[in-house]
């Protein structure tokens, strides 16, 4: 059963670098929580900026075939010098693919604090580069993908037909001071971030996309959502109850925007409960795999699959066919 995996992450040391002041604004604390002292098997720079012979060892080790890498922190660079290093992130990620047939394809990083430079570069890194689509993490400079803003941004997604892959980022610090403040400051930074903040804050963020009328200018856009959906499956009864046609104006109930306009993915989450819920809640043919590579582990992803009490069918559209469908990886 071939193996393809979609939140696989890496870095640029410069992009992290220019990155690094608004994240630090973001999260103070946030470096020392995920510190090796508080983190088992925390990556190392040298593990997540590696794009070659020791990430393909470790998938081949686990059974992974291919890979979809994505480069972290681009959301965070500034206006000024967020183009010029994500094309050199998103150059690196190419060299890789190229090196390596058949074992990666990649998302695109995006200068999204220029909008306009960051609708030029999907454009580049899909028609030049053979990208399968965009990653982006969280907010930009406080903004989710729906301020008018982002527009161009949104308008090349859809004219190019890839997805968006809708990845967690750190609240804003007002958001984090009233919801997460008041306590230790390490568990804070991890309140507002892997343990409930960044997830709480992903969910809201597809919420924005649909009540803004997102899908309706864009009805075959497509998202992909890490974490069984970040909560939203869970939800998604009450969503669609509370937010009906005749209350948002769209023109579709909201379970129709979720169900057509969106995908899952496990980001190692690897629970047979929850991925028996979104079967159930959406079907297997909306579901994807994912490790969340280098912050977790390959070990888990085969037999995730391998022991879920699927059909032999569902378990090779959530392994590969799925992929394959979306992204022609």
């Amino acid at each position: 059963m071939r193996i393809v995996t979609l939140e696989e992450h890496f870095s640029d040391p410069d992009l992290t670098a220019a990155s690094g002041p608004a994240l630090a604004e973001l999260g103070p604390d946030f470096v020392r929580a995920y510190s090796p002292s508080h983190t088992a098997g925390a990556p190392s720079p040298e593990r997540l900026q590696d794009l070659g012979a020791a990430r393909i060892a470790d998938m081949d080790r686990h059974g992974i075939d291919t890979q979809v890498l994505s480069c972290l922190w681009g959301q965070q660079a500034p206006a000024e010098v967020a183009p010029a290093l994500t094309g050199k992130a998103n150059d690196a990620a190419a060299a890789a693919v190229a090196a390596y047939p058949g074992r990666f394809a990649a998302f695109a990083v995006l200068p999204t604090a220029a909008p306009a430079a960051a609708a030029r570069e999907l454009q580049r890194c899909v028609s030049e580069l053979g990208f399968v689509g965009t990653l982006i993490t969280g907010r930009t400079e406080g903004d989710f993908l729906d301020a008018p803003r982002f527009a161009p941004v949104l308008a090349a997604a859809a004219r190019l037909q890839v997805p968006i892959y809708l990845h967690p980022g750190l609240p804003p610090r007002a958001t984090t001071d009233s919801n997460y403040g008041g306590l230790d400051p390490v568990v804070t930074a991890r309140f507002q971030a892997s343990a409930w903040g960044w997830h709480v804050e992903t969910a809201t963020h597809f919420v924005h996309l649909v009540l803004s009328g997102v899908f309706d200018r864009h009805p075959d856009l497509q998202v992909i959502l890490g974490h069984w959906g970040e909560m939203i499956p869970f939800y998604l009864d009450r969503l669609d109850g509370e937010l009906p046609p005749r209350v948002t104006g769209l023109e579709r109930s909201f379970a129709e925007y979720f169900r057509q306009n969106a995908h899952l993915t496990p980001s190692g989450m690897f629970s047979q409960a929850q991925l028996r819920f979104c079967v159930e809640a959406v079907g297997a043919d909306r579901i994807l795999h994912s490790v969340d590579y280098p912050f977790l582990g390959n070990e888990g992803a085969v037999p995730f699959l391998t022991e879920a009490d699927l059909s032999t069918e569902d378990k090779h559209r959530i392994a590969h066919g799925n992929a394959e469908k979306l992204l022609g990886v």
